[in-house]
């Protein structure tokens, strides 16, 4: 393997979170009689933490009254039924255990708040990985750098031995922040032309082509 250690985002990348998610969007916004969100509005808003995806979801954001109580609402209801649609991509699981095998180490950077983070992690890829990083007080969220940083300290991964996958645009500066190699995915909760446009060069479009990536493989780039 070219790279000893993989950093993944969560959400859109080896988790698919949408539909309990929007559930408990929806659900905090029914509880002040707000409209409830599509999943067309939703996609957009996911990967930059739950709290800007519920001030997206919120008439006026952050200026509606009640916001810090909705978003209570939201962050109680989707701790109890994050579990309940949530499902990894298909392929994700045998391509990680491939690299468990392998030796590589693997951590979780995510904006989901650290118990959600946590609660997903420990059941969908028990024993697969070595750290999970979410949210937490004083550290900033990403596309800052200091939650990839801090991931490969824990695992003892110096960055030019670490290889990074996420989905969306934030996951794209994370890495250039970071200056970490980063293989954009297909799968998840953007474009590839909304990638492009946050500067990705590489792109993989299935699961399994995270091995060739690893192994220093380009399947996709920017040219093609």
């Amino acid at each position: 393997m070219k790279y000893k250690a993989i950093v993944f985002d969560l959400d859109g990348t080896i988790l698919n979170t949408l539909d309990d998610l929007r559930d408990s969007v929806n659900y905090a916004l029914a509880e002040y009689g707000l409209p409830g969100q599509s999943h067309e509005q939703m996609i957009p808003n996911v990967g930059n933490g739950v709290r800007y995806l519920v001030e997206k979801s919120v008439p006026g954001g952050e200026s509606y009254p009640q916001f810090e109580q909705l978003f209570s609402v939201f962050k109680k209801h989707y701790a109890e039924n994050c579990c309940n649609k949530t499902c990894p991509f298909d392929g994700i699981i045998p391509v990680m255990k491939k690299f468990k095998a392998a030796g590589v180490k693997m951590a979780v950077i995510t904006n989901k708040f650290q118990s959600a983070a946590d609660d997903v992690c420990e059941k969908y890829f028990p024993g697969l990985l070595d750290v999970v990083l979410g949210e937490v007080p004083g550290m900033p969220r990403k596309p800052a750098p200091d939650i990839v940083f801090k991931a490969l300290s824990k695992m003892g991964i110096a960055l030019e031995d670490a290889a990074m996958f996420g989905d969306s645009d934030t996951d794209e500066k994370t890495a250039q922040n970071a200056k970490i190699s980063h293989c954009a995915v297909l799968w998840g909760f953007r474009t590839r032309e909304q990638l492009l446009a946050a500067g990705a060069e590489n792109f993989i479009s299935k699961p399994e082509e995270m091995i060739d990536f690893i192994e220093g493989k380009v399947l996709y780039n920017r040219a093609k």
